[in-house]
């Protein structure tokens, strides 16, 4: 059990303890019985407002408070952390990758020197718990019955030095590993191929019960959508984006060309 849903077993149990419903407890809190099921499934972080609400009503003297910024210091940040839950039920994960490498492909070197670039002031604690978390999303492509995995990754996204020649080398080796697994497909969308389909990278998940949902990711934070048309306009772009792409035996001869010329200087 991860935070994320520990905090929302201990929302439920605390309110079952209060002998209230999930609608009084809403009408109590101000906030909707369909977001208080989301908490205490673990599909959602709690805003502030309703951590402080639940303390108030519970008279749990500021533990959910507590619980939260722990959630969020500790874990992912609390707009990924429900993507992370859903990642890991996913039936299928297609992945449209324009910047960097996809998470579940990345090492802890290349996750680290990311993490160091976008958050200079930072401390190490920090940093680590990060690289963490990120790695640990590896497991959804290892486990016992991995889901297909299908990602498309602009051939910009091979070229920089991320971590140093040595680091993006052993990245893209563990790319090319990564890409010999059964459920995993990788495809290089070629510089050559001119304006792409999509010119912001996503996550489509498909999940249990034929429901779908898309993640994008913005510097400013990431957002979950389960609109049909955004879906939809997703899936699209992603057939599209297949159709464009390398296939995934050029896909890995260009990797591994790419992984021969890094220069040799830091090594």
């Amino acid at each position: 059990m991860n935070d994320l849903e520990y905090l929302g077993v201990e929302v439920r149990g605390a309110r079952e303890r209060a002998g209230l419903s999930q609608r009084q407890f809403a009408v109590g809190t101000g906030f909707s019985q369909s977001y208080i099921s989301k908490v205490e499934h673990g599909a959602l972080i709690p805003s502030e407002d309703f951590a402080r609400k639940c303390d108030l009503v519970l008279g749990t003297s500021g533990l959910f408070e507590r619980l939260r910024a722990r959630l969020v210091e500790r874990g992912h940040p609390s707009w990924f952390a429900p993507f992370a839950k859903m990642e890991r039920e996913a039936e299928e994960v297609l992945d449209y990758s324009l910047w960097t490498l996809p998470g579940l492909l990345q090492t802890e070197e290349y996750a680290r020197a990311l993490f160091r670039a976008g958050h200079p002031e930072a401390t190490e604690d920090w940093i680590e718990k990060r690289v963490e978390n990120r790695v640990s999303r590896r497991g959804v492509l290892t486990g016992d019955d991995p889901p297909p995995f299908w990602a498309i990754i602009h051939e910009s996204v091979l070229l920089p030095h991320i971590g140093g020649a040595r680091a993006m080398r052993a990245q893209l080796e563990h790319l090319l590993e990564a890409a010999s697994r059964p459920r995993v497909t990788v495809q290089v969308l070629a510089l050559t191929a001119g304006a792409p389909p999509a010119t912001e990278p996503f996550i489509h998940l498909q999940l249990p019960r034929q429901r779908s949902v898309v993640y994008t990711d913005t510097a400013l934070g990431g957002q979950l959508s389960t609109s049909d048309d955004q879906v939809r306009f997703c899936r699209t772009a992603f057939e599209r984006l297949r159709a464009e792409a390398l296939s995934p035996t050029m896909s890995t001869r260009l990797i591994r060309k790419i992984a021969k010329e890094l220069p040799h200087d830091d090594d």
